[in-house]
């Protein structure tokens, strides 16, 4: 079938492109007058939209509309729909009084004088606000002051939480009641050393955790491109870690285990050494939560440590993995919306959980606002400055260099060398940044990528789409 096509420049665009657009065969262009292009994509769009799904993706803190052909679209791989809690107060109270592997809150603190409560950061969408209010109105009901309570926000290398930011982590009453401490992984000082783990590892954790008597790890479970799961004993490690550490947990030796990735605990060495640092940090007791696409909490999970996460873990590999029987050419992902989202060095999560969905050679789509930009500065030189990736990882496996963040290019890389990277984020691109296109590629558009792939695999590539990136576990059957 052919369609004659009137268009102001032939040279402006793509065959290909055309020809999905109209669901045709092939396109005859002639050059007729100078109306903007884009007004025929919109309008060609429209008259074919049968042949069209229309895909929303999590995008900074809100949906980016894509439309993907039919006849080209492989899975739309998402976790299941998980109703919320109907309360998610009085559930969260529930559990801290029948917790799994302990006993009632109210009798484990009996005889504690002093208390830290770990929180995660800003980068995280735990409900720490309401997570706080039921512990503190607990410990409240049990006699325990203001005074006595210690609030640890786990940043691990990330920066402080103050202010407004930190007034929206936790609401402005305990912003301005409680003793509220942002952990600082490069404060020598505010850390103590106490001993090491089986692996080596010199365990060095944040004094006002260590010195409490009774402590408490709240969290998200949810899945890690390292840890298998986020939540429990990652509060500590590397939440409220000391920079040193990170060259032993977060070093070549740990992730490039095959093991070392989403939805796997067992034989995983990340799990492993963070589960055994939290232990001889002596954790009391863990309040972690699951939570859907809407940020609505789903699940309870407190008590002990192990037992409390591990079951958790189940609830959100259950939730949140999805069989797929084909990798396809393209696989279009996210950063996770906001606030996972808000860097480029958060959204390596989604390009390293798109790959078991992508074949290899094929492309990996991100779309991530990256309010922040890159991250670090650390971060951003290795960005800029990398450009030989084989390169780096030989430097890395190296025993003389280490640097903050090299484990997220480490990341990176896995994910490059299965797939090319191409990145959609309205931040980065009125960014003034150079990133290698070694490394990714910035597109104007998710549809300018998927066009450079229609072009490269032909017009009858396969696409993935992974509406909520890395919260989504693609398992091949």
């Amino acid at each position: 079938m052919i369609k004659k096509i009137l268009l102001l420049d032939s040279g402006k665009f793509d065959k290909i492109a055309m020809s999905r657009i109209c669901n045709i065969d092939e396109v005859n262009f002639t050059v007729i007058d100078k109306k903007p292009f884009k007004k025929y994509i919109a309008c060609w769009k429209r008259s074919c939209k049968g042949d069209f799904m229309i895909i929303e993706l999590d995008y900074g803190s809100d949906r980016l509309k894509v439309d993907i052909s039919k006849k080209n679209l492989l899975n739309i791989i998402t976790g299941k729909s998980i109703e919320p809690v109907l309360n998610p107060e009085k559930a969260l109270l529930s559990f801290i009084r029948n917790p799994f592997g302990r006993l009632p809150i109210s009798e484990e603190i009996k005889g504690k004088k002093s208390f830290c409560i770990v929180i995660s950061d800003i980068t995280r969408a735990a409900p720490s606000k309401l997570i706080l209010e039921t512990i503190l109105g607990e410990l409240s009901d049990c006699g325990v002051k203001e005074d006595f309570i210690t609030i640890l926000i786990a940043t691990g290398l990330h920066r402080p939480n103050v202010g407004r930011e930190l007034e929206s982590l936790v609401g402005k009453e305990i912003a301005d009641r409680y003793h509220i401490v942002n952990h600082n992984a490069r404060d020598r000082n505010s850390c103590e050393h106490i001993g090491s783990t089986k692996r080596g590892t010199p365990v060095i954790i944040n004094k006002d955790f260590i010195n409490a008597d009774f402590k408490i790890l709240t969290g998200l479970i949810e899945p890690h491109f390292m840890a298998g799961f986020s939540g429990g004993r990652k509060a500590v490690c590397p939440g409220i870690s000391y920079m040193d550490m990170f060259k032993h947990f977060h070093g070549p030796e740990i992730l490039e285990s095959e093991k070392a990735s989403a939805g796997i605990l067992d034989g995983n060495p990340f799990h492993e050494e963070s589960t055994e640092i939290a232990k001889m940090a002596g954790a009391d007791f863990i309040v972690n939560v699951t939570i859907n696409k809407d940020k609505e909490v789903t699940g309870v999970f407190s008590g002990d440590l192990k037992e409390a996460f591990c079951a958790g873990a189940k609830f959100c590999m259950d939730s949140s993995c999805y069989l797929i029987k084909e990798e396809a050419e393209i696989v279009i992902t996210t950063g996770g919306g906001h606030p996972l989202d808000a860097t480029l060095y958060q959204t390596v999560k989604g390009m390293v959980g798109a790959m078991p969905a992508v074949k290899q050679g094929g492309m990996i789509v991100v779309a991530a606002e990256c309010s922040e930009e890159i991250g670090s500065k650390e971060f951003v030189e290795i960005i800029e400055q990398e450009k030989d990736l084989d390169g780096f990882m030989k430097k890395i496996t190296g025993k003389n260099y280490f640097k903050i963040d090299q484990w997220e290019f480490e990341e990176l890389i896995k994910a490059r060398k299965k797939a090319e990277i191409y990145l959609y984020s309205g931040c980065l691109l009125a960014s003034a940044y150079k990133i290698p296109s070694s490394t990714l590629k910035l597109v104007k558009t998710v549809d300018e990528a998927i066009e450079i792939g229609l072009r490269k695999f032909g017009k009858n590539a396969t696409i993935s789409v992974i509406p909520e990136g890395p919260y989504t576990i693609p398992v091949m059957q």
